[in-house]
């Protein structure tokens, strides 16, 4: 009679085991699973950042910058967060149409000064669409800016000092209420 109680015992903590480990080993194989698919982001080197560019004020933005072709920069934008100093901007073709639709597309040279990226320079290409209120017969947006938005690929090759190999993009919004031009990117090293 020892002997049945003793696999009586026996069978019900195996089952009371088979119940419990069925939960464990999914909780086990999610957590597996989890981490191999979050390694490889680490693995790259991969640097999301983000912060806010101004129109420069006076004295803001006096790099000796010159564009592909050594020409002065068409217009300047200061920026802040985790990348601070200047971005250069040289527009190379835009168009607007009747219905205020702007298109631009250039290239870019970043100067950055300081920031939790580091210092260097790199240089990005960039394709910027807006919405303004009208447009002039020349093709340049006339009014209030009601919406923009660009992208700008890092040319690979282009950085220099930390940002020597990088490669990435980066993203502007505009922020018509405010004035500014708040962005987000990534790059890896």
């Amino acid at each position: 009679m020892n002997n049945d109680r003793f696999l009586d015992d026996r069978q019900s903590q195996l089952t009371i085991f088979q119940r419990l480990s069925g939960p464990f080993l999914v909780a086990v194989a999610a957590v597996v699973a989890f981490l191999a698919l979050a390694l490889p982001v680490q693995a790259a080197g991969m640097t999301q950042f983000a912060g806010v560019g101004y129109i420069p004020g006076p004295g803001d933005c006096t790099d000796e910058v010159t564009g592909p072709a050594g020409q002065s920069p068409d217009f300047a934008t200061l920026m802040t967060g985790d990348l601070e100093g200047c971005v250069y901007v040289f527009v190379e073709s835009f168009e607007c149409s009747p219905s205020g639709t702007y298109r631009e597309s250039g290239t870019e040279t970043y100067v950055i000064t300081g920031g939790t990226l580091g210092e260097g320079t790199f240089s990005t290409t960039y394709i910027f669409r807006g919405k303004y209120e009208d447009c002039a017969d020349e093709g340049f947006p006339l009014g209030a800016e009601i919406f923009g938005r660009c992208q700008h690929p890092i040319i690979p090759g282009s950085g220099t000092e930390d940002f020597e190999g990088v490669e990435g993009r980066l993203h502007f919004k505009d922020d018509i209420a405010a004035g500014n031009f708040p962005y987000t990117g990534h790059m890896t090293r």
